[in-house]
């Protein structure tokens, strides 16, 4: 499995989020709403969910082992680290 393509939103407001994500996998699926979180420990990329009935969050797409997880999360901070430097370089 190849990651082809990251694309970010970066979050203008102050807070724990920092961008909302997509990946596109080998050139034909694509998977939407991945968050950048800023936590205590760093930045965390968490895997699109949605709230149960009992108000509990539930993943509805994530990595079936760590290293695909790692694999995923690391191109998603990089790309947000880059993107986030890029728009710090121009005055608002």
């Amino acid at each position: 499995m190849e990651i082809t393509e990251v694309r970010l939103r970066l979050v203008k407001e102050p807070g724990k989020l920092r961008a909302a994500a997509s990946i596109t996998i080998d050139d034909c699926f694509v998977v939407h709403d991945l968050r950048v979180v800023e936590t205590e420990g760093g930045l965390f990329v968490a895997m699109p969910n949605k709230r149960m009935g009992t108000g509990e969050f539930r993943d509805i797409a994530h990595p079936i082992n760590n290293d695909t997880r790692d694999y995923i999360a690391k191109l998603v901070i990089d790309k947000y680290k880059e993107e986030s430097e890029h728009a710090n370089s121009f005055p608002q």
